[in-house]
Formats: C-alpha cells, structure tokens, sequence
C-alpha cells in the first residue's frame, strides 16, 4: 500500500513538475532596428547557458549591440559589438552545454564560441538553416543550443539576406548595422 502510494505521489510529482517547467520557460523580447523576436529559452536542458544569456539580459548588455555577422543560409550573429564595431567587456565563460539534446536547426539560438569549446560568453547565433554539422559529434563538442524563435522569424530571415561586407578584420558584416535597440525578459 505504501509502495503504491509514494509511486503515485512520485510519478504526480514528475508529471506537475514536468508541466511546470514547460510553463515556466523564460521569454525574451530583442527589439532591433529590423524588427521583434521572441525567444523561448530552455533552462531545462541548457541550464548554465540559459543563467548566462539571462545576466546579461538583466544588466542591459545586449542595448545597443549589433548583429555583426551574418551569412545568408546559414546564421545571424551577435551580442558582442557596440555599433561601432567595439568589442563589448563580458562575464567569464560558460561551460558548453552542447550535449543536452537539442540540435542546431533553423530558428534556435546557440551560443557562438572560439575553438575553445568552453569559451562562450555573450555572443550568439540564430540559425537561418538546419546546421547539423555544428552539433555534438561523439567526443567533439558543438554549439550550444539554449533556445528557439517563437515569433520573428521572418524578421531573422530579412536580416540574413542584408548586404555584408568587410569592416577592418571582420568580414560579413552587414553594410547598414542592424542594432539590437533591447533585450528584456517578457
């Protein structure tokens, strides 16, 4: 009887939990010069990830930065230039979180890093396309994903057929800068 019961209790527990946390995921509006996006973050299943992008949200990083690189079928990136193409100072690393199910496909945010699989720090990336290859692969690492678009997708789609080009060392850099004006959580 007792068994029966805390088997009950516990799969009550699993199941409130799981669709509590499925209502609980944390939405970010990013207002930018080309138009609104909302993201729906997954703390669930990119926990460090999901806490890093938050603190910068929460402390304005993200106002006035622009979308520095972007590759038509491929990605949009930024969160780490000021419009003057100044790299911003930022927390420490995160850990690569790129091993927590969830892939690289068209509309999801991931974490951009150098070849250091754990050197992501605030900079992103919003995929334009299925990018499988960028996903965990056995023993090497991927990017991490930590969340998806769940409205503006056709304003990244714009902003990834913008016109680019080089400014100083760093190529496909839109030729009008697309500004990210705000990032608040909803």
């Amino acid at each position: 009887m007792l068994k029966k019961y805390l088997l009950s209790l516990l799969l009550s527990v699993t199941f409130f939990s799981t669709a509590f946390a499925e209502e609980v995921k944390p939405v970010v509006v990013m207002t930018t010069s080309a138009g609104v996006i909302e993201l729906e973050l997954n703390p669930e299943q990119a926990p460090l990830t999901v806490a890093n992008f938050l603190r910068y949200v929460e402390n304005g990083f993200f106002t006035d930065t622009i979308f520095h690189r972007v590759i038509d079928n491929f990605m949009i990136q930024g969160g780490g230039f000021s419009v003057d193409m100044e790299r911003k100072d930022t927390l420490p690393p995160v850990a690569n979180e790129s091993v927590n199910g969830l892939s690289n496909m068209r509309g999801t945010i991931a974490m951009a890093r150098t070849n250091d699989p754990h050197s992501a720090t605030s900079q992103f990336f919003i995929n334009l396309k299925n990018n499988d290859f960028l996903n965990a692969n056995g023993p090497r690492p991927g990017y991490a994903v930590f969340g998806k678009v769940i409205s503006g997708m056709d304003v990244i789609t714009q902003i990834g057929h913008v016109q680019t080009g080089r400014q100083g060392p760093y190529s496909d850099v839109p030729v009008e800068p697309i500004v990210i004006q705000s990032v608040v959580l909803k």
